[in-house]
């Protein structure tokens, strides 16, 4: 099966939320998002920092848009149910289409750590990825240090398979340790 094939839907709510694909125009509050939340973003989120210009953050989205198009990758924008206000962003990504297999990422705008709705994200991402997409794995991949995506982790029911040490490299350089937290079918 040719993945750019397949038609699943771009949106779905939880009770919270609304999380979809991304869209044209999305690049400005992507941005306001980044912008504020960039001290918490830095330790893991090389992309963040510096805080790009706006243009460049719409560039980013329509990138984004591609590459949902064609099946390469499947990021989410999390906004509150029945608002265009920019909650966090998430998705699918390092698709193997062939088994399936989907790694979530995630990160969330300052304002709105402490309130779950990471959590919530999560758990209806990987419903969404097992239910619709048909995955037979789903994982949750996070720096060791990283106590408050392990915990989302944890939280989402996604136990801890591995740890990867000397894995990867820090945005520091420091050498660093990754967990693997997954699912299966």
């Amino acid at each position: 099966m040719k993945p750019i094939l397949l038609d699943f839907p771009d949106s779905f709510d939880t009770e919270r939320l609304t999380i979809r694909a991304p869209r044209p125009g999305d690049g400005p509050e992507l941005n306001a998002a980044i912008a504020e939340s960039v001290a918490e973003l830095e330790p893991w989120m090389p992309w963040a920092v510096p805080v790009p210009p706006v243009e460049d953050s719409e560039a980013n989205i329509r990138g984004a848009v591609a590459k949902w198009l064609k099946r390469e990758d499947l990021r989410l924008n999390l906004y509150l149910k029945g608002t265009e206000t920019f909650v966090g962003g998430s998705g699918l990504h390092r698709i193997d289409w062939d088994v399936p297999r989907f790694e979530i990422g995630y990160w969330c705008r300052t304002r709105f750590v402490g309130h779950g709705y990471i959590t919530e994200a999560v758990k209806a991402i990987t419903a969404f990825a097992f239910d619709v997409l048909h995955a037979r794995r789903v994982e949750i991949r996070c720096d060791a240090l990283n106590t408050r995506s392990r915990a989302v982790a944890e939280r989402a029911g996604f136990p801890l398979e591995a740890t990867l040490h000397n894995y990867s490299t820090s945005v520091t350089g420091e050498v660093r340790d990754e967990l693997v937290f997954a699912k299966i079918r």
